[in-house]
């Protein structure tokens, strides 16, 4: 409505309306069907996704701005008004609407973790705004993932059986409640609970601590600090490896190509052998009495075991007299640590110890001669002896008589009464000797066996001659002839006995 100052008569009547439309509830019976709706009690998004707060009216309109404050009270703040300019990140869902002041927050991070409020105000008698209607509010969280573990260690390397703490740290993350689990390679570590601290508004940040005790082989071990939150479907781990923090001293061996004291002129090489350090900073230096000389052949260091590493250094020196007696001394620094030495002394041969050397040599080669032989003369008079051996047991065998001995076969009922029969022959023991010996045996008498001995002297001629008797097993009387025994083998021996008729 457009005032004309010139008419009087119509400023006169046109006031009082404005001053009707300007207060508060005038038009539409006060706003009093005008209706706010925040249905939203409670949303959680994750970090860095958009938040949407819903807010609509209806009813009749209220001259009056619609703003959505954060918080209420003397500590809310403006997060958006549709006069005004909004933070970058807040933006209206439809834009120009006079019924749907729904916004959307980009980004959402867990400084944005609050109670939000969808608020109308309308213009009050003074002339500024005042709240006409309000939202019940809705409570926004943000669910914030930690940042990665970070896992840190002593600043100054630590040898094998020592004791080093460990820390890990993530940060940025809500809500506050954090579980932490500490790993050497696949074993678990006991830990203390991880300490939580409030970084900014709605966020936080987490500190864990653990003590390892370092050992030769952690070379190749890590350490493991696995972090689980609400707002990570997995869990985030953090490694370190201990060879950052782990150091192992080197042992060291001085030897040598050849036996001590050398001749003369000769060429002595030393090799100093560096094995089972970490790292693999090392110097080596070659000292000879005391004196630093210039090293000679380093190799480089090359894998030894379990992640440790060695080295070899050689040093050439030609046995010179002067040189005799001087001692040549390997140094190691590792890391800067203090020196590990090893040495060896050169010893150099006189000439009356050189030839007693070679004549030591030559004694030992013809010592070494003489036993082959005598060896091999023992083997062959054993031989011999062997031989001439059984050669004398076969010629034993053929010149011993063969021996016939007559068992008495057992007796029937009938022999029993013919034992007192002076002419029964129970027993005969022939021995016939190849030379012809006249020597008389004896009779032997027993309670049980009668012995007879036949000579071998020429036999008389007669028809009453046995010609050949069997005596193996026979039963010799003067009963009635028995038929004839049967001839032994081949190998049998046969006697003549005669025995003179009555």
């Amino acid at each position: 409505m457009e005032l004309h100052p010139r008419d009087p008569g119509r400023t006169a009547w046109a006031l009082p309306c404005l001053l009707l439309l300007a207060l508060p509830g005038a038009g539409a019976q006060g706003g009093q069907d005008f209706k706010l709706h925040q249905p939203q009690d409670k949303v959680s998004v994750k970090a860095g996704e958009t938040l949407t707060l819903n807010c609509t009216v209806s009813g009749s309109s209220v001259p009056g701005p619609v703003k959505w404050l954060k918080g209420w009270g003397t500590e809310n703040r403006t997060i958006y008004e549709d006069t005004g300019s909004a933070p970058p990140r807040v933006t209206r869902a439809v834009k120009e609407s006079d019924t749907d002041f729904t916004i959307h927050i980009r980004d959402a991070q867990p400084e944005d973790v609050g109670t939000y409020y969808c608020v109308k105000f309308r213009k009050s008698l003074s002339g500024g705004n005042e709240v006409f209607r309000r939202g019940s509010g809705t409570e926004v969280s943000v669910l914030a993932k930690p940042s990665p573990p970070i896992v840190s260690g002593p600043s100054q390397r630590a040898g094998p059986r020592q004791s080093v703490a460990f820390n890990c740290t993530a940060g940025g993350f809500f809500p506050e409640n954090i579980s932490v689990k500490w790993f050497k390679d696949k074993t678990s570590i006991s830990s203390q609970l991880p300490q939580v601290t409030e970084w900014r508004e709605k966020s936080y940040n987490m500190s864990s601590s653990v003590t390892v005790v370092l050992e030769e082989g952690d070379v190749l071990s890590q350490l493991i600090c696995e972090v689980q939150h609400l707002a990570s479907s997995s869990s985030l781990k953090g490694m370190y490896q201990l060879s950052r923090v782990l150091r192992v001293s080197p042992s060291v061996d001085v030897s040598t190509n050849q036996t001590s004291p050398i001749e003369v002129n000769k060429t002595m090489k030393f090799t100093c052998h560096v094995k089972g350090f970490y790292p693999e900073t090392v110097a080596v230096s070659w000292l000879e009495n005391g004196v630093k000389i210039k090293e000679e052949k380093d190799s480089r260091p090359s894998m030894f075991r379990q992640g440790l590493l060695e080295l070899k250094s050689q040093l050439e020196v030609q046995a010179t007299e002067e040189k005799n007696g001087s001692m040549f001394t390997c140094l190691v620094v590792h890391d800067a640590q203090a020196p590990v030495n090893q040495s060896a002394i050169l010893w150099i041969a006189s000439p009356d110890q050189q030839g007693q050397n070679k004549g030591s040599q030559i004694y030992s080669v013809n010592l070494l001669i003489y036993i082959v032989v005598a060896v091999v003369c023992l083997v062959l008079v054993l031989l011999v002896a062997a031989i001439l051996y059984l050669i004398r047991t076969k010629q034993m065998k053929g010149k011993s008589s063969p021996t016939a001995r007559l068992h008495e076969p057992e007796k029937s009922s009938e022999a029993t009464t013919q034992e007192s029969d002076p002419n029964n022959l129970t027993y005969a023991d022939l021995n016939f000797d190849k030379e012809r010996k006249t020597i008389r045996r004896m009779v032997e008498m027993s309670q049980q066996s009668e012995y007879a001995c036949i000579q071998t002297n020429q036999a008389p001629n007669g028809d009453d001659n046995l010609t050949y008797a069997d005596l193996d097993m026979v039963h010799l009387s003067k009963a009635p002839k028995r038929p004839a025994p049967r001839p032994e083998e081949a190998s049998s021996e046969y006697a003549s006995v005669q025995i003179p008729r009555k």
